[in-house]
């Protein structure tokens, strides 16, 4: 009989922990929803900025470029609102103001959206699959494309564009099978 009870103990507890730790990852899967949720909703956030974030159990910390300082204001303050979060570490940077690079950002979108490729859906919609990110004359692509020949073109057609001393391509590509 009582190892019966011994044994039902033992179920339930276990049953108890599972549940806690099911219930615990939920959380942990709603909050980083709820984190990117913030970052993509921030109101001047476009094409030309890259925020991304790290979260170690209560703290956040935040990095990126941008290019307004209210941005990354609006990023950090609207991170710290979310229930769950106790700190956020803001790294990003904000990208400092420069007509030359404002004209790169623009023709660089220009070349990557337009001659009839196949790029301009990466731009479509309030999320852009790919970032352009410009700091001083230097291009980074950030973001993710579908395959190695959207990888290739992104490059290609960035190297392409006058007035940059570098480009860097960060891009991801979804389901890579390297």
């Amino acid at each position: 009989m009582f190892r019966k009870y011994f044994l039902l103990t033992i179920l339930l507890f276990g049953s108890i922990v599972s549940f806690s730790q099911s219930a615990f990852a939920q959380n942990e899967g709603k909050l980083d929803r709820q984190i990117r949720k913030e970052i993509l909703t921030l109101p001047y956030y476009n094409v030309f900025d890259a925020i991304g974030y790290e979260r170690s159990g209560d703290t956040v910390t935040i990095n990126g470029y941008v290019t307004r300082p209210t941005t990354k204001k609006d990023a950090e303050e609207s991170i710290a609102d979310i229930d769950g979060v106790r700190r956020v570490v803001n790294n990003i940077v904000v990208l400092p103001l420069s007509p030359s690079d404002d004209r790169l950002r623009r023709r660089i979108l220009q070349t990557l959206t337009g001659r009839g490729g196949s790029l301009y859906r990466y731009f479509m919609g309030t999320n852009p699959s790919i970032r352009i990110i410009v700091n001083r004359g230097r291009v980074s692509l950030e973001g993710y494309v579908t395959n190695r020949g959207d990888y290739n073109l992104a490059n290609v057609l960035t190297k392409g564009v006058s007035g940059s001393f570098a480009v860097t391509n960060n891009l991801k590509i979804d389901n890579d099978e390297r």
